[in-house]
C-alpha cells in the first residue's frame, strides 16, 4: 500500500521506549505553530513509499522495541499506517502513535472515517493533542508541550474513555 512519508529513523530512543522505527509521515492539517517538524504539514511534500517497505525496515532491525507512527498526523493516513502498526504487533513490537488530535476527537473522527479506529486499536500508545507553544516543555517525556498526553490506547477502548499511561 502507498503512504507519504517524510522519512524514517532507525533505532530512535526519543520518539517512544527503547529502540523504535520512527516512520514521519507527510502531511498535517494543525499547523501548531513552533512545531518541531514543520516540513512534514504540505500534503504533497515528503515522498512515496510503501507499507511492505516500511514493514520489511522493520524486519531487519533485530533491536527494535517498538514502532512509532509520527508526523506529520498518521490520523491523516490511517489505513496505511494501521498496516504498518499490526504488522508491527505481529513482529512483537509495541507501537505508539503521535498526533494533534485528541483521543476523544480521533474517537468522533472515527465515526466517519473507520480506519481512524482500525489505527487506534492497533496503537498501544497515543500523544495526543496539539504542540502548544505557551505550554512547551523539556520535562514532559516523549511529549513537547504540557498539554499532550500519553493515552493507554487498550484500555481507554475498553473503559470508553481516555486513560492515561501509568
Amino acid at each position: 500500500m502507498q503512504i507519504q512519508i517524510a522519512g524514517i529513523v532507525n533505532d530512535s530512543i526519543v520518539d517512544g521506549p527503547g529502540f523504535r522505527l520512527a516512520v514521519f509521515t507527510q502531511g498535517c492539517p494543525h499547523g501548531c505553530p513552533g512545531c518541531h517538524n514543520p516540513h512534514t504539514h504540505a500534503f504533497d511534500g515528503g515522498h512515496a513509499d510503501t507499507t511492505e517497505h516500511i514493514i520489511e525496515e522493520m524486519r531487519k532491525n533485530p533491536l527494535l522495541d517498538g514502532v512509532t507512527l509520527t508526523g506529520g498526523d498518521p490520523f491523516c493516513q490511517s489505513e496505511a499506517c494501521a498496516e504498518i502498526a499490526e504488522a508491527a504487533h505481529k513482529m512483537g513490537l509495541n507501537v505508539w502513535a503521535y498526533s494533534g488530535w485528541t483521543y476523544q476527537q480521533l474517537i468522533e473522527k472515527s465515526k466517519q472515517e473507520p480506519e481512524v479506529l482500525r489505527l487506534l486499536n492497533a496503537t498501544d500508545v497515543l500523544v495526543d493533542g496539539p504542540f502548544i507553544l505557551a505550554q512547551r516543555t523539556l520535562e514532559a517525556r516523549f511529549r513537547g508541550s504540557k498539554n499532550q498526553r500519553l493515552i493507554d490506547v487498550p484500555a481507554s477502548l475498553k473503559a470508553g474513555e481516555a486513560v492515561d499511561v501509568a
